[in-house]
């Protein structure tokens, strides 16, 4: 496949969440349930967001969070199943990987549960040390807070 021609993105404003949605119920068995609010949340506050582009269709998406020294996780590493197996992915993992909020830290994240050796070929490793996960459940987290008298404007300025 001639993938001169593609290019890779880093501005957000550029994404149809539209595509976006669409792109991950074709190629992301994992998040295809998402919806298109809560896409647009998690983009806003991720950095860096990549996308990649075949003209002006969305073929790739990927995003990371990062604190710029210590820690950085990738999230959603996507590209469309026509386009899988000519190293857009890999070059999608390796431009957030090089950009400058992440690629100063000491360690990078990624989950994932199918595509082990990909990422293995890229230079991550297994780990077996990080395994706590806590799952969303809000009413767990603030109503202990509210019984205690604190109003929920106040969430925010919780004494540590």
């Amino acid at each position: 496949m001639d993938c001169s021609h593609i290019q890779f993105q880093e501005n957000k404003s550029i994404i149809d969440l539209e595509q976006l949605h669409d792109l991950f119920k074709q190629a992301a068995f994992w998040a295809k349930d998402r919806n298109i609010e809560e896409m647009g949340i998690a983009i806003a506050n991720s950095n860096p967001t990549i996308t990649v582009w075949d003209k002006d269709r969305l073929i790739g998406f990927s995003r990371a969070t990062s604190d710029g020294v210590y820690r950085a996780t990738i999230w959603d590493v996507v590209i469309h199943p026509d386009y899988q197996g000519a190293g857009l992915g890999r070059k999608l993992v390796e431009t957030v990987i090089a950009h400058p909020q992440v690629n100063r830290v000491e360690r990078v994240y990624l989950m994932t549960t199918h595509q082990q050796r990909f990422y293995e070929r890229i230079g991550f490793e297994e780990n077996q040390t990080t395994t706590m996960v806590l799952y969303s459940n809000a009413n767990r987290l603030v109503a202990p807070l509210l019984s205690s008298g604190q109003k929920p404007e106040e969430l925010n300025t919780v004494p540590v």
